[in-house]
């Protein structure tokens, strides 16, 4: 095991720089040791030490030297320790260079001190060359200051077995070595393997009742694993508690997402008579933002207000932090309150009230005057401060800005960090800007998942497939858990079954198929990639399952039109004792919608509130008016949204004006649009789905001025865009698409479709063309839809009894829903078929939606 970890032993020859500084000053040859004693230069250079000042150590000693007077092994140690408080590498080298020079004979103090510098200085192979130096001078101090520096360095493996090393030779470990190499188990890897086998160690050797070092790291090598019964029972198994250990086990709770318990142990802390401090308070202010308790938090504002604590930057913070995120909207006056009675601002307020205005949804323009405010004083931004700016531009879709914050951020040299370049790359693709996010994205020194998710959702998001395949087939970030469960969740987004189904297989390989976060992940991608038999499948083996995992089945179903089913498993879920959360309920609701369901759709509303306590958000409201507008009743959804607890967002009002489309309500249509343009006068979808309206009633006027505002304003309808994954490879195909390599064989066997489901009865549906044309030209503008061309080419790459399935960015049109019906029938082939809102089935000529999408 030895031969694996150590270096040849050598001590580190010093650089260039370190010669040449050696020999510029000529050290002359020392006199003898019995000749050497300490005289009022040795007194001064301890002084010097003391004090930090290096620069007048190193001339001293060269004064010392001049005068025949040479520094003992004892003033080198108190040198070397000087170094190692100042992390002065460089000095530190000049002061080894000397030491081999002064013909000295090396203690195992000043070894261990050698070590200790190169560890902390980040210098690992000098560290371990100074160790294999030692030989039989090695003592347990050294074996613990390697230990200390392998784990400091994430080279959990190499900590792990020098201690194994130290331990045949003979070495007892102290309370710091059991530290060291605990610290090492942090990692969820080594924790797996040895976190138990270590705190056996802790228990046996009698420091995990009575060392509070080694308590914790033991708390937190069983924080960071997310064990916090373990980690309680660590901290209540302590003889004599600090309030180091109440504070770290309050914050380990607040950053696990367990507030409750970190509110309850900062209250215990309180009555054990131990003082409120600005971490332990910051902490549980924090776990009130998890609890949303806005009453909490004010508490904890009053006893910070007592204590003296409220004007600790700390503190503010997290105050900050917590009127912005406990209330709906958030509490930003609060907030700002807060924030300007805070004495010395630094990075950390600055950002916490920018944030807490982005956050709050409400107040971005207030961040970005907030930032260029702070631009103009001492205080600059970091990497946490840009990446909530990029954010606050991305939600005012302000590009222009956010090109300019770009800008400053690539003069400032952040653009690299993963973190900026993430929102950069977020807020650029959310603008439409797709060409300045990769540019953001390639600049991206450490490119992690949320860099690659960035990227791939701004591609699918701006119809680019072809880069999103090519960012999906490079991301590599190690075989983990969560690596697995963010690819599965970029091929659902593609609708990548193919590559779902690999990693899948490679999964299984691996060993995680029995990971609650990979199997939910799976049951979301094969459901969203049409494939709800296998998801339902996967669901139907999980031993373990949380409320994301019913969720998602939940959602599958819901989806795929099978609104039945999703009810009864909702049903299942409860009665299994999983609360829902609001999330479950936009799927059940979307169940109902999708189904028609409408007065199992009402009391599941009403139950939210009453039978689990969750109060209706926006997006619940949505899903209750698109039930009633899709079941007819639009004046009945006109009256509920008149009766919502605040005002309907934008998103609301489209779910309306769409129900209207379907029913010719032209007056209701009206009104929504009217609604969703002054909120957003420059959104093309109120204008798009008013023109579609005003067509399908005939009235060509209307249709006419409509067109003439979008031309005006500089607005166009999103392009319909349909795609097909054939052997791995992406197709995609536009309205009348000619580009594609096979397309006149795509079109004759497009024509042979048509002519064959014309004899079973389908008639082109003129309807569907919202452009005032002659009936012939009409047959062939639906004649181009996207979706037809892509069944087509599916029809002609694969053979029964292998399904179709085809992904659109928009909803499919009536024409396009009635021929792929009868092409079904007329071939015996599956063809599934996703919209922007679900999946429809097709088999023998039967959609799953039973017709009412």
């Amino acid at each position: 095991m030895a031969s694996a970890v150590f270096l040849p032993a050598k001590i580190p020859p010093p650089t260039r720089g370190v010669e040449q500084s050696v020999s510029s000053r000529q050290s002359p040859s020392l006199p003898p040791a019995k000749h050497r004693q300490v005289g009022p230069l040795q007194k001064r250079l301890i002084q010097l030490t003391d004090a930090g000042r290096v620069d007048d150590v190193f001339n001293t000693l060269d004064l010392m030297a001049e005068r025949g007077v040479a520094a003992d092994i004892r003033t080198y140690s108190a040198l070397l320790r000087c170094c190692i408080r100042s992390r002065d590498l460089y000095f530190g080298r000049l002061l080894h260079r000397r030491l081999v020079l002064s013909g000295l004979s090396f203690d195992s103090v000043v070894y261990n001190s050698l070590i200790t510098l190169y560890s902390k200085c980040g210098d690992w192979d000098s560290a371990f060359s100074v160790f294999n130096e030692m030989g039989n001078q090695r003592d347990l101090v050294s074996w613990t200051a390697l230990i200390s520096a392998a784990a400091e360095k994430k080279m959990e493996d190499r900590a792990l077995s020098i201690f194994l090393e130290m331990l045949d030779e003979g070495f007892v470990p102290n309370e710091f070595t059991i530290s060291s190499v605990i610290r090492a188990c942090w990692n969820p890897y080594f924790f797996t393997k040895f976190g138990s086998v270590m705190f056996g160690s802790a228990v046996k050797t009698g420091f995990y009742k009575k060392n509070a070092s080694v308590v914790g790291v033991l708390i937190d090598m069983f924080a960071r694993n997310h064990d916090m019964v373990s980690a309680r029972k660590v901290f209540d198994g302590m003889l004599t508690r600090n309030a180091v250990l109440w504070t770290l086990l309050i914050t380990r709770y607040a950053q696990n997402g367990l507030g409750l318990n970190a509110i309850h142990l900062f209250v215990e802390m309180l009555l054990h008579e131990f003082a409120a401090d600005p971490f332990n308070t910051s902490s549980a202010i924090s776990a009130c933002c998890l609890l949303e308790s806005i009453q909490l938090g004010k508490q904890l504002h009053s006893l910070a207000i007592r204590t003296g604590l409220v004007s600790d930057i700390c503190v503010g913070c997290a105050l900050v932090d917590m009127y912005a995120k406990c209330t709906a909207g958030g509490s930003m006056d609060n907030a700002r309150r807060v924030f300007d009675h805070i004495p010395k601002h630094n990075v950390m307020s600055w950002t916490a009230v920018i944030s807490g205005y982005v956050q709050s949804g409400l107040f971005d323009e207030q961040a970005i005057k907030l930032f260029l405010k702070m631009l103009d004083g001492p205080v600059k931004p970091n990497h946490f401060t840009y990446s909530s700016i990029f954010r606050a531009c991305g939600n005012l879709s302000c590009a222009l800005l956010g090109q300019q914050v770009y800008a400053h951020v690539i003069k400032v040299g952040l653009a690299s960090v993963n973190v900026v370049g993430n929102s950069a790359v977020t807020m650029f693709a959310d603008s439409g800007r797709i060409d300045d996010a990769r540019r953001a994205f390639e600049v991206i020194f450490e490119k992690n998942l949320v860099s690659y998710n960035s990227d791939l959702d701004g591609c699918v998001q701006n119809s680019h497939s072809e880069s999103a395949i090519e960012v999906f087939h490079h991301i590599d970030l190690g075989p983990n858990p969560f690596t697995f469960a963010s690819l599965l969740s970029s091929a659902a987004i593609l609708g990548l079954m193919s590559k779902g189904q690999r990693l899948h297989s490679q999964l299984l390989k691996m060993g995680f198929e029995t990971e609650i976060c990979i199997c939910n992940a799976l049951v979301s991608m094969y459901s969203r990639c049409g494939n709800v038999e296998d998801a339902h499948c996967v669901f139907d083996r999980m031993s373990e399952r949380n409320v994301i995992s019913w969720t998602s089945m939940i959602t599958g179903l819901a989806k795929h039109g099978e609104a039945h089913s999703a009810l009864q498993l909702f049903h299942e879920m409860v009665s299994a004792g999983i609360k829902p959360n609001e999330i479950t309920y936009v799927a059940v609701l979307s169940a109902c919608s999708h189904a028609g369901l409408v007065s199992e759709g009402l009391e599941h509303f009403y139950s939210m509130e009453r039978d689990h306590r969750l109060a209706p958000r926006m997006e619940h409201y949505a899903c209750l008016v698109d039930l009633l507008g899709r079941s007819g009743h639009l004046q009945r959804a006109l009256v509920f949204i008149s009766l919502m607890p605040f005002d309907a967002d934008i998103t609301v009002w489209k779910t309306l004006l769409g129900a209207c489309r379907i029913y010719l309500n032209v007056a209701i249509g009206e009104i929504a649009a009217r609604k969703i343009i002054e909120m957003e006068p420059n959104d093309p979808a109120a204008y798009v789905l008013l023109s579609n309206l005003y067509a399908m009633a005939g009235r060509w006027e209307e249709v006419g001025r409509t067109r003439s505002t979008m031309k005006e304003r500089g607005l166009s309808k999103e392009a319909g865009l349909s795609w097909i994954e054939i052997d791995g490879t992406m197709h995609r195909f536009h309205v009348g698409d000619t580009s594609h390599p096979r397309a006149g064989e795509i079109y004759g066997k497009l024509g042979e479709l048509v002519n064959e489901i014309k004899e079973m009865g389908y008639v082109p549906d003129g309807g569907c063309v919202l452009h005032e044309v002659e009936e012939d030209m009409k047959e062939k503008y639906l004649l181009q839809h996207s979706e037809k061309i892509a069944v087509a080419f599916g029809l002609l790459c694969t053979a029964s009894p292998r399904p179709i399935r085809v992904f659109k960015n928009l909803r499919v049109c009536g024409d396009c829903h009635t021929a792929v019906g009868y092409i079904s029938m007329a071939t015996g082939r599956e063809i599934i078929l996703r919209d922007s809102s679900r999946f429809h089935r097709f088999r023998d000529g039967e959609c799953s939606c039973g017709g009412y999408w």
